[in-house]
């Protein structure tokens, strides 16, 4: 009977504490690192380029002069923003033109 309670201990640990408190040592890293110019994402999916960093917040230009103050936890990863021309609106404009 102990055993089973070991290795349901044993279970729960290297499939569900082990991998989380990992994720969370990369996540505490991303935050840590993160400096003016950087392009983040947000949990919230917004992208933006950082442009002032302090303790607690970060304050991301989202448009050319619009910028935003949010928690600094609440960027989730560093990305590479490629701007690709809008798909849907070159589709309108070739449909209006016919």
């Amino acid at each position: 009977m102990a055993f089973y309670l070991v290795a349901m201990a044993a279970i729960v640990y290297f499939l569900i504490i082990r991998p989380q408190r990992q994720q969370q040592k990369e996540h505490d890293g991303v935050l840590t690192s993160l400096k003016k110019g950087d392009d983040v994402v947000l949990q919230s999916g917004i992208l933006g380029k950082i442009a002032v960093v302090t303790e607690k917040t970060v304050s991301l230009e989202v448009a050319n002069g619009v910028k935003i103050r949010v928690l600094k936890s609440s960027v989730q990863a560093k990305v590479t923003v490629v701007e690709e021309a809008p798909k849907a609106d070159e589709a309108a404009a070739k449909k209006e033109e016919k």
